[in-house]
């Protein structure tokens, strides 16, 4: 079997003091779909925020193409491609959701920022309108 493009191995989850996963495993092949369900409060969310660097991780609790992302920052995951778009919530309401997603960019194409590190900096760039 190929290596996973994304691993995710034993991930724990704090909000605090409290736990929210516990032991977390997924893999997902490339070019594979995966839909995570569940009830709420089952941890849906915080999976995916601690994918994508809104909550720490530990280092090598997801991998990304071979390469550990737990515990970076969004911006140095995103700068690889993963981001959470989080639903309904109008992030810039006078945009449709093409321009929410496509309008707001990094300065360097992906490839370019991924060897950038924790030290990177972010560079947004808004088209007016």
């Amino acid at each position: 079997m190929p290596e996973a493009l994304l691993a995710v191995r034993d991930l724990e989850a704090f909000y605090g003091d409290f736990q929210a996963l516990f032991g977390v495993s997924i893999e997902v092949a490339r070019g594979e779909a995966v839909a995570v369900i569940g009830a709420n409060g089952a941890g849906k969310s915080t999976l995916l925020k601690s994918i994508a660097g809104l909550l720490r991780a530990r280092t090598d609790a997801i991998t990304f193409a071979g390469e550990p992302i737990g515990g970076m920052p969004a911006f140095a995951v995103a700068a690889r491609g993963i981001a959470l778009v989080p639903e309904g919530r109008g992030l810039f309401p006078s945009l449709s959701v093409e321009e929410n997603l496509t309008d707001v960019k990094f300065a360097d194409p992906p490839h370019r920022c991924a060897g950038g590190g924790e030290d990177a900096e972010p560079t947004t760039t808004l088209r007016r309108r």
